[in-house]
């Protein structure tokens, strides 16, 4: 498949009075055309941050992308006019947002949000863009979307906003579409639903989708390939199979360990990463992960790993070879 998005080494800081935050430290990924890539990991690691510098939506001050390359269909998206990236953002590349209630606006109706993108980038008016609504809301399986055009957010139920979003990112045909925890505060059934949905969507649409999320469990059966984040970094990556089947690093372990599975024991205890993610205005030297990894050794606390090859796509950034 063509590569659509390919990021390299991005860097994105937040600058404090007496600290700097490194939230996104040397990111390096590549999506393809049509794809489902899922960044997972604990709140904190840096997966929204990494969105958000894609779209060069981090707020200045205090943040600023201060290295790295995001090229989308070719172009550097760090070198592009404010301009030309507001012709990107929900036309090429869409975003659904973590909270859908602070992202809808209370005082407009959902027709008139999901119609606003597509007046504003394909010069439709706005009754073509209610149509087109209503059509979006029928797509995301929102029943008597005639009528429910004209509802307020307040109207609809957690699951229905986060839909109405998904349906307000689907209206200029995007190419990418990134969800930042669409599931987040919704009971499991909803969530499995929402995750079916976007998955059919993209591969109807042929739209290229990342994933973010903190639970493993949740993209195993949606996503193509899978990077795990960790204090602002990529600890591991590989096809979906790999890292479930054969994860090589111990922070991927500890959250598969700490998801239920459908044919485990049910007196078997779940076990947690033990541990706080580290401040990463205060990142300690050698491997972030070394305070909390049962496997750590005196190499881990002084030298930082790099990503290396475990075997095919799939790669990791730990000196031991755990199995």
């Amino acid at each position: 498949m063509p590569q659509l998005l390919k990021v390299r080494n991005l860097q994105t800081q937040f600058f404090a009075r007496d600290s700097i935050v490194k939230a996104v430290d040397g990111v390096s990924f590549d999506l393809n055309e049509g794809e489902t890539l899922a960044l997972v990991g604990e709140s904190g690691c840096g997966k929204s941050v990494t969105a958000m510098s894609i779209l060069r939506l981090i707020p200045n001050p205090p943040g600023k992308i201060v290295g790295g390359e995001i090229f989308f269909q070719g172009r550097d998206l760090l070198k592009i006019s404010e301009d030309e990236v507001r012709d990107i953002r929900g036309n090429d590349i869409a975003m659904v947002f973590q909270e859908p209630m602070t992202s809808l606006n209370p005082s407009l109706t959902i027709g008139r949000q999901i119609s606003e993108p597509m007046e504003v980038h394909k010069g439709i008016t706005l009754k073509k863009g209610l149509l087109r609504a209503k059509d979006l809301l029928g797509k995301v399986n929102i029943a008597a979307p005639e009528r429910r055009i004209h509802d307020y957010p307040h109207q609809f139920s957690g699951g229905m906003r986060q839909r109405a979003m998904i349906a307000m990112g689907l209206g200029c045909n995007p190419k990418l579409i990134i969800a930042d925890e669409p599931t987040t505060a919704l009971d499991v059934t909803v969530q499995a639903q929402l995750l079916e949905l976007m998955k059919n969507l993209t591969r109807e649409y042929g739209t290229a989708l990342i994933l973010i999320t903190h639970n493993l469990g949740v993209v195993a059966r949606y996503a193509d390939r899978v990077n795990v984040m960790y204090a602002g970094r990529i600890v591991e990556k590989g096809t979906a199979h790999e890292i479930y089947d054969d994860p090589r690093h111990p922070y991927t372990i500890g959250l598969l360990k700490s998801v239920p599975q459908l044919d485990q024991d049910v007196k078997t205890r779940l076990v947690p990463v033990r541990g706080q993610p580290p401040d990463l205005s205060k990142v300690p030297e050698g491997c972030a992960f070394y305070p909390r990894c049962d496997f750590a050794t005196e190499r881990c606390r002084k030298e930082s790993p790099v990503l290396e090859t475990v075997s095919g796509n799939h790669e990791k950034a730990c000196w031991i070879d755990v199995k």
